[in-house]
């Protein structure tokens, strides 16, 4: 049952203002990401010496850096507040784009896998921007909202892979050197436009509200357990196979500019929907939305197993983000239905540590999974997973459905 937010704190003009501006600080927040996506496995390719299966060590460490980063980003921002958090997060951003390209210059891989979890930490609060967005809206406009706010990885999709292109020979013969000195100045352009959002605190609770319900009550609800599954599903999933497939496009003969385009268009495909994702959800509900995107991810691994060809991969990888689009949005907005105003940092932080958490695990098997059973086996396991959240789904529907009858 969704809970209403006090009149008063329901603010729908500044949530609009609010989701363009977090939308631009989305894109530069998500180019970094894509950055290490499509560069991380193979700065780690090329630093590593006869064992290869640790290739993907930076993207694990970065998620990692994510799902350690959740729980004190809520606790930081109900502390000093949204825009404290997030300016600290983006300085964090400037210094870790910095160390990552010194790592690269002095060819250390662990050194470079840290400034990557640094980058990872950074990022756990560009993803409370998402939640920021849908803090003043009212219950219709929150999926609008968020989906307008992951909308700005359209530009993400274009700007990170773009700036790989264009700054992997800076500093030849060492590759993707200029590439992490152009990581840490998005992150500096993020800094000053996060510096013009309004974020006004929660309304006052009451003492005996003050701190709201239990969390394990909070995530003891049906509702929860399943909008948390699908996220974490359709996140790690796609996790899982993105990771792996600049290493399995290179294998296969492709080249690194085809991986980055590659990415590209995954990244165009994760957030380009968003610009009508959240009409969707209005029209034709979350749970069918998150349904859609599931099979959309399965439908991703069908193609990926018909062959290695440049074609393949790239539509694997548009519908591997058109899935995750369709399946995050979608569990994310079930989520906002879970708890109160005063509830809300911690358990989005808790959310994000448990999806963040999945999709570090994810994302540290993809290169040992590739490197020791190859790239079928990859994506066969994405079908499982896929059926158990629809079952989840429907299993959630029939309950409520039955709670309204008998009520």
């Amino acid at each position: 049952m969704t809970t209403a937010q006090p009149e008063y704190f329901v603010d729908d003009h500044l949530a609009k203002r609010n989701a363009l501006l977090l939308s631009l600080a989305q894109a530069l927040g998500g180019a970094s990401a894509s950055i290490v996506i499509a560069t991380g496995p193979l700065v780690g390719y090329m630093m590593l010496d006869q064992d290869k299966s640790l290739a993907t060590l930076p993207v694990s460490a970065m998620v990692l850096g994510t799902a350690f980063g959740t729980i004190p980003a809520g606790m930081i921002m109900r502390r000093f507040g949204r825009r404290a958090g997030f300016t600290g997060a983006a300085i964090l951003g400037v210094l870790s784009g910095l160390l990552a390209s010194f790592a690269v210059f002095r060819d250390n891989f662990l050194l470079f896998s840290l400034a990557c979890s640094m980058g990872g930490f950074a990022g756990a609060f560009v993803q409370q921007y998402r939640f920021t967005a849908a803090d003043t809206a009212s219950d219709a406009f929150k999926p609008k909202a968020i989906s307008w706010v992951l909308a700005g990885g359209v530009l993400a999709g274009i700007v990170g892979p773009q700036t790989v292109i264009a700054t992997k020979d800076m500093f030849a013969p060492i590759m993707f050197a200029g590439t992490y000195l152009a990581q840490a100045g998005l992150a500096l352009v993020s800094l000053f436009l996060l510096a013009f959002i309004r974020i006004p605190k929660p309304p006052v609770q009451s003492s005996t509200k003050a701190g709201g319900r239990p969390l394990r009550t909070i995530m003891a609800q049906p509702r929860f357990i399943v909008a948390a599954a699908c996220g974490i599903c359709s996140y790690a999933l796609m996790s899982l196979v993105m990771t792996a497939t600049p290493l399995a496009m290179i294998a296969c003969g492709l080249s690194e500019t085809d991986a980055a385009l590659g990415i590209q268009w995954h990244v165009l495909a994760m957030f380009g929907p968003s610009f009508f994702t959240g009409s969707l959800i209005a029209r034709f509900g979350k749970e069918r939305i998150v349904s859609i995107g599931l099979s959309l991810l399965a439908g991703c691994s069908v193609v990926a197993l018909m062959g290695i060809e440049l074609a393949h991969f790239w539509t694997a990888l548009v519908l591997l983000g058109l899935g995750w689009n369709f399946g995050f949005i979608g569990a994310t907005a079930m989520l906002t239905d879970t708890y109160r105003p005063e509830e809300r940092n911690m358990v989005q932080a808790v959310n994000d540590f448990l999806v963040f958490g999945f999709v570090a695990a994810a994302s540290f098997s993809s290169g040992a999974l590739l490197n020791a059973f190859g790239w079928e086996t990859v994506n066969v396991l994405v079908f499982p997973f896929v059926v158990l959240c629809i079952g989840l789904l429907v299993w959630l529907v029939l309950a409520e459905r039955k709670a309204v009858t008998t009520a």
